[in-house]
């Protein structure tokens, strides 16, 4: 079942243990696809690990922690039509892959497909898959699967060259969000995004993570996409949404101070979104304000 249109993207820091719990199970996936790793400046003796227990993945060493900007420079390597991202804390389901890469062969105006989430140990739905299921976003009736405003990187499968054309992920947000300003701009290129019910991505969530700053990244990172793209009155209504809805704490304060700090980068930068866009975004929002499952939130 060798499947050689897609190539796994992994970016990682200083988790040694989970990353090769997720190399060995996409080493035995039927599918048998390259997997590149882009080690984010690891102190832990990750990269060393990688090289002596999987040799057959590329690795991919830049000597700081680039965070998502990692995975753009993996995929400059990519020679597949597609790339699979996951994190070092999960990995794909078999036949996943390729259930994958056979919708995008079906669908050529789709852009990326992104799986259901299974949490690990036990084996349960991760609570936004149901949101991700229930996605109120229009689209044509051939669509393989609900549309999406955006996709989990941990979670989905893209068009490389769309990707690459689209910039990848700006290196200005590091992590946390990062893929709702990649997701609107290539919905603006005219791509669809996909839900797809039958494909399977495991996670089992790494204790080493520091939730506060993915937090304060999140809420800025949500802020700076809503003003980058959105029109005015609705980049007002989210801001206020927003600060209704986070914590009121020293985190979402320096979230909030961090994004008004990049007033002149914003606009310079700012390009709003074509109206057919915009209209999905603002479907999306009564949900986002109803969200269990929003991570800057918790």
């Amino acid at each position: 079942m060798t499947d050689l249109r897609t190539t796994v993207v992994v970016i990682t820091h200083n988790r040694r243990r989970e990353l090769l719990r997720t190399l060995d199970r996409l080493a035995e996936l039927p599918e048998r696809p390259e997997v590149i790793v882009t080690d984010n400046a690891s102190t832990d003796g990750t990269a060393d690990a990688v090289a002596r227990h999987h040799p057959e993945a590329r690795l991919l060493r830049p000597g700081r922690n680039l965070g998502a900007v990692g995975r753009n420079l993996a995929v400059r390597e990519v020679t597949t039509p597609y790339v699979a991202f996951c994190d070092d804390d999960s990995w794909w389901a078999p036949g996943s892959l390729t259930g994958a890469a056979d919708l995008l062969d079906r669908h050529p105006a789709v852009v990326s497909v992104t799986a259901r989430i299974v949490v690990e140990p036990h084996g349960t739905e991760d609570p936004i898959v149901r949101e991700l299921r229930e996605s109120p976003v229009p689209g044509p009736p051939w669509l393989p699967g609900p549309a999406l405003g955006s996709f989990l990187a941990a979670a989905t499968v893209l068009r490389t060259d769309a990707f690459r054309k689209a910039g990848g992920f700006h290196p200005k947000l590091w992590l946390g969000g990062e893929e709702e300003l990649l997701a609107a701009d290539l919905a603006a290129d005219g791509w669809w995004l996909v839900y797809a019910d039958h494909l399977t991505i495991h996670h089992h969530a790494s204790e080493a993570r520091d939730a506060t700053l993915r937090r304060r990244h999140g809420i800025r990172n949500t802020l700076w996409f809503t003003w980058l793209r959105r029109p005015v009155v609705p980049a007002l209504r989210r801001t206020l949404d927003l600060a209704r809805t986070v914590p009121r704490d020293s985190t979402s304060l320096l979230a909030f101070t961090e994004a008004a700090a990049a007033l002149p980068w914003i606009l310079r930068e700012r390009r709003v979104l074509p109206p057919e866009v915009e209209s999905r975004l603002r479907l999306l929002e009564p949900a986002q304000r109803a969200s269990k499952a929003r991570r800057y939130l918790g």
